[in-house]
């Protein structure tokens, strides 16, 4: 084990960020160890999806359970939405969801994206409830009332479209002064033909479009909106496919259309929920059409998508990476999908931006702001060949540190107490075809989960780690013998 030298290293965006829809009404939540090791690297952000109707009747429990009701034949029929139930809010808890799973994102150097329907007629004692509750979490993005300008969430059915664009603008200013870490989301139908010259509900919402810090619209190239009740046949009526081109045209020209009604400033446009339904294409199928649009997204010189969400990990219908294996909801199976995805996340068009700076002197402060904005280190490490060990040890000094470590693509978590990391998983599918400099790349989210208001001014945003040594690295290009 040779000392090891180091540069400062700042990761930055990408030029198509990609994030990851984790568990909804169709899916549990799966842990972020897991996602790790199945996709090879973090996402920007990992979205969370939860409903917050604390004045209903049983409240927080989940509807599909407290208002089962053997008639209901749509996933929406029930007298608040099925998602996760927020258990935050006024009067809330901290130790429950969804904080458990957001703090299990951030550790693993992730943003949390939360999805959130909220009853537009609370108080707003319970809008600086939520933003006190997303004080320590960093930069998260908060998307409220998603696809607003439909007629499925109980959010629609409780008050009029001119009410819901009121209420997002309403809570988007209570949250940016409460938090200011947080940046809020609108989510609109946007152009749903290609002749349309403006967007669903455009003029109602314009005010709303205003007032978030990022915009959006959910597309799917191909849709089963009747799962679970019915079976997508030919001749059905309870799904669609469209073809990739129409989709690409369709978010593109309501992009246009955000940057119009925001009077030419060009805020950043994201697709919160992207996939196309293996229900209705089949495995192959859908996983070709994600390939064609993100080829559609390299070639396009404008560069007018910040990122998409892929929807999502692990899904009960075919909307999953995985779809949750009927006999035991812990299991997962693998689809065609993940390995296009795999390969889609790890092109450089998808992944964060390094840049090495000058040399290291420890102790170095290393600095947490995001999955967009980070200040770590990178290693020079040299490889004879092929590796058959590669490994990092972590001394007193460092052993508890909380660490997200790439390798030749492939990213690791350390958690807190961990001596040592086998990187040899690196090497797998992209073994070394002989002699090579590589760069090990180190960085430090927070292990609690959440940033600490004790760090100075900048606390919300930012989150400080110091690195008093630097890991003993074991390489060996041989096996062992005897």
């Amino acid at each position: 084990m040779s000392e090891l030298k180091a540069k400062t290293l700042h990761m930055g965006p990408a030029q198509c960020a990609v994030d990851l829809g984790d568990g909804s009404e169709r899916g549990e939540y799966v842990n972020q160890d897991y996602i790790l090791q199945k996709l090879g690297r973090p996402h920007r952000a990992i979205n969370l999806m939860y409903c917050y109707y604390p004045n209903d009747e049983g409240w927080p429990g989940r509807a599909s359970v407290v208002h089962a009701d053997p008639s209901v034949q749509f996933a929406w029929d029930f007298p608040y939405d099925d998602y996760f139930t927020y258990k935050g809010g006024l009067n809330g808890t901290l130790d429950d969801e969804p904080f458990t799973c957001m703090r299990d994102v951030r550790r693993h150097g992730q943003d949390v994206l939360l999805t959130m329907t909220i009853d537009p007629k609370v108080s707003d004692e319970h809008l600086v409830a939520i933003a006190k509750d997303l004080r320590t979490f960093g930069r998260v993005q908060l998307r409220i009332n998603h696809e607003a300008t439909g007629n499925w969430f109980s959010f629609n059915k409780r008050a009029s479209y001119e009410e819901v664009a009121a209420f997002f603008k309403h809570a988007s200013e209570i949250i940016r002064k409460e938090a200011p870490n947080v940046k809020t989301i609108i989510c609109l139908d946007g152009c749903k033909e290609l002749e349309d010259e403006k967007m669903e509900m455009e003029d109602i919402f314009a005010e709303a479009s205003r007032a978030a810090d990022i915009v959006s619209v959910d597309r799917y190239m191909a849709l089963h909106w009747g799962w679970p009740y019915d079976v997508a046949e030919e001749g059905g009526t309870t799904f669609a496919r469209h073809a990739v081109s129409k989709i690409y045209q369709l978010a593109k020209n309501s992009y246009e259309r955000y940057t119009y009604v925001n009077n030419g400033v060009k805020k950043p446009m994201v697709l919160s929920e992207f996939n196309s339904d293996g229900d209705v294409t089949g495995p192959y199928d859908q996983a070709s059409m994600l390939k064609e649009f993100c080829e559609m997204l390299k070639k396009d010189d404008e560069k007018w998508l910040s990122g998409f969400t892929m929807y999502q990990f692990r899904d009960r219908g075919r909307l999953g990476l995985e779809i949750e294996d009927p006999n035991n909801k812990d299991v997962g199976i693998e689809q065609p999908l993940m390995d296009t995805y795999r390969e889609i996340i790890h092109d450089d068009f998808f992944s964060p931006s390094m840049e090495t700076g000058s040399d290291v002197e420890l102790p170095a402060k290393l600095r947490w702001g995001g999955s967009e904005d980070a200040d770590g280190v990178a290693i020079n490490l040299h490889f004879d060949s092929n590796p058959v060990f590669c490994e990092a040890y972590f001394d007193d000094d460092n052993v508890d540190m909380n660490l997200m470590i790439e390798l030749n693509g492939h990213w690791f978590y350390k958690a807190p107490g961990v001596k040592c990391v086998d990187m040899m998983s690196a090497f797998f599918k992209k073994p070394l075809d002989g002699a090579k400099d590589m760069t090990l790349k180190i960085f430090a989210p927070p292990a609690s989960g959440e940033n600490d208001e004790t760090q100075g001014d900048d606390w919300q945003t930012n989150y400080y780690t110091e690195l008093k040594s630097l890991p003993q690295i074991r390489i060996r290009f041989a096996p062992i013998v005897k």
